[in-house]
């Protein structure tokens, strides 16, 4: 028994030292020059962050691409999860006419590369003259087809049907009940939802650098590509700005892992 634990832990601790090799990698590569980066691998820290952060923000406006990143990804974050949340709750707990159908065409549309429909998408955004504003990249976040199937099956499996009928019984409306009684229980999955939304807003690339032609409205992924130095791209300036972009992420991560975590802790309870 003893054995099998510590041979559980010691593969846990690989797996965990493994995941944590490219953070490790990414941060001692920003504190070196160009010239050491391109020589060679890179597992000691250097003294040339600070000169590389200097070449940064001389370059690109950095901090105000951080602050229109997070200004798309919290707003287009906690829209796609609201949506998400009231169409998968609207699949599970309702009956209406077509319903199969209709879930399955909008798990098809996830079989769609977002890729192809950059130019359609463009066009669209152009004939409604919403180009170089934020609302091309955070309108689409409504209709997340893989929010509104992860959402389904959470109410499915956590939401009563005799919760629903409760609030009926005491006067609440459908609206009502969705959002004090409904949401509450679907808090874990919300969370880990959110988790993969905004890492995948914050990210994003490609559509940002086609709608955005004002360097000052650019997002943070954008700004660190452009950096360059001379002819070539300078790698040093890029790595810490990586660096800087990794912390929104870990600090939504590790408060919605908490959450998560502590809704299940309570649920188990419970039970």
């Amino acid at each position: 028994m003893i054995l099998g634990r510590t041979v559980l832990y010691l593969f846990l601790l690989v797996i965990a030292l493994t995941c944590l090799i490219p953070f490790y990698s990414m941060i001692m590569t920003s504190t070196h020059a160009n010239s050491d980066i391109a020589r060679r691998l890179l597992v000691v820290p250097g003294d040339q962050f600070l000169v590389n952060y200097e070449r940064l923000i001389d370059t690109v406006h950095i901090w105000r691409g951080f602050a229109n990143s997070i200004i798309i990804s919290v707003v287009s974050t906690a829209i796609g999860l609201y949506f998400a949340a009231l169409g998968g709750y609207g699949f599970a707990k309702y009956n209406f006419k077509h319903k199969n159908i209709l879930f399955v065409a909008v798990l098809g549309t996830m079989m769609i590369p977002g890729q192809l429909g950059i130019i359609g998408f463009y066009k669209l955004m152009d004939t409604f003259n919403m180009l170089n504003t934020y609302w091309p990249l955070i309108l689409p976040s409504i209709s997340s087809a893989f929010g509104i199937f992860f959402l389904r099956q959470i109410a499915d499996s956590s939401v009563p049907t005799e919760i629903m009928e409760s609030g009926r019984i005491d006067g609440y409306g459908e609206l009502r009940i969705f959002h004090r009684l409904v949401i509450p229980l679907m808090i874990p999955g919300i969370a880990t939802l959110g988790i993969l939304n905004f890492i995948g807003s914050w990210n994003e690339f490609l559509t940002p650098m086609i709608i955005l032609f004002d360097n000052q409205l650019q997002t943070l992924p954008v700004m660190i590509a452009s950096v360059k130095s001379q002819f070539t791209s300078d790698f040093g300036a890029q790595y810490v700005g990586v660096v800087i972009s990794t912390i929104p992420i870990l600090i939504v991560f590790s408060i919605m892992s908490k959450k998560v975590i502590s809704e299940i802790a309570a649920g188990a309870v419970k039970g």
